[in-house]
């Protein structure tokens, strides 16, 4: 809702809350739509301004809500301009071998975070951009930067060790820069061919920064982030705990950003869809104590949405269950229904 002085309210707009004259008496209810002479009635109660409602008061869903809010609005807004100074210092690296300004880089981490109150909160605006088309490689790692410090709180890390895990986002996947967008953005599955061609991505990433005197968690993380702990990874095929952690965490952060962004060949993931692909794979993959700390903060963050089940009813997230995080208690109409005990069930979409 917004509140509008009673001289600039036109005919057709709704009322959001009841207005009463200063005697208390209510004049005009909630949800009722104006007419010039219900206008001329306030101007006779010397009314002096009305809440009205706006766009999102109309919307029926998170991301339509989210969409319309003047907090997303303005962190679009702030991003979209930050963008165009990330691509300049990457590209003039990238292109020209101008050394990236980790100040400039860390400026703009801060002037976006600052858009957003809460770590949460940043991670559901990232959930409901539209990157274009044109961009999705840089998005993709401003995204993880972004993610990295959200991440870097819910695992518990320093704040010196956080700035660490930020500037790996910045870099980790710089040697995508040099590859083709048709090869990085195949709609398809990957041939032999090109599958080993994007491979390279992570050696040709730590060869361009590797003189930059960027801290060794940073190069670590750049050539190891598709590393596993199960060796199944590359380029090395390295276990365990010859994997740096800051490369583990870089690849949680890397899958996680790569299911939730808006792609034009596949929808996003729904988080309790992501969720079930890390408890797929994650915890041998990726370390199953990092993996359930982000995981459960990630379920934490649907607590209170609308959700719609598989037999296509509504229900809302009460309480999410630690042993099945995908499977939280939800309330539909007055039935409290544990998701873990019914197997038939699942959420199919968030609303």
């Amino acid at each position: 809702m917004k509140t509008v002085a009673r001289m600039a309210l036109t005919p057709g707009q709704e009322v959001g809350e009841n207005v009463y004259t200063a005697q208390n008496e209510l004049l005009i209810p909630a949800d009722t739509i104006l007419t010039k002479s219900l206008i001329d009635k306030l101007a006779r109660h010397n009314i002096v301004c009305v809440s009205v409602k706006d766009s999102a008061d109309y919307a029926t869903t998170h991301f339509e809500r989210i969409r319309l809010s003047q907090g997303f609005i303005h962190f679009e807004q702030i991003y979209n301009e930050c963008m165009i100074d990330y691509k300049k210092i990457m590209l003039d690296f990238v292109e020209n071998g101008k050394a990236p300004d980790i100040s400039a880089l860390m400026g703009i981490y801060e002037k976006i975070r600052g858009c957003t109150s809460t770590g949460e909160q940043l991670i559901d605006y990232l959930y409901n951009m539209l990157p274009s088309e044109d961009e999705m490689t840089h998005a993709h790692c401003l995204n993880s930067a972004l993610i990295a410090g959200v991440f870097g709180i819910w695992l518990g890390l320093s704040y010196e060790d956080i700035d660490i895990l930020i500037q790996s986002g910045f870099f980790y996947d710089i040697g995508k820069l040099k590859l083709p967008d048709k090869l990085l953005w195949k709609p398809g599955k990957l041939n032999d061919f090109e599958y080993n061609w994007i491979k390279t991505h992570t050696t040709i990433g730590y060869d361009m920064i590797k003189d930059l005197g960027l801290n060794e968690h940073v190069l670590n993380a750049t050539l190891m982030h598709h590393e596993r702990c199960d060796g199944s990874g590359y380029p090395s095929k390295l276990i365990g705990e010859q994997i740096d952690i800051f490369a583990l965490y870089m690849a949680i952060i890397d899958s996680y950003e790569a299911m939730t962004s808006a792609r034009s060949y596949r929808p996003t993931l729904i988080p309790f869809q992501v969720i079930e692909n890390f408890e797929r794979t994650g915890y041998e993959k990726y370390g199953a104590g990092i993996v359930m700390t982000i995981m459960e903060h990630i379920a934490n963050t649907q607590l209170g949405m609308t959700v719609r089940l598989s037999d296509d009813r509504i229900a809302d997230v009460l309480l999410t269950n630690r042993n099945a995080l995908t499977r939280p208690f939800v309330k539909c109409g007055e039935e409290l229904i544990d998701l873990a005990k019914q197997p038939e069930l699942k959420i199919t979409a968030v609303l």
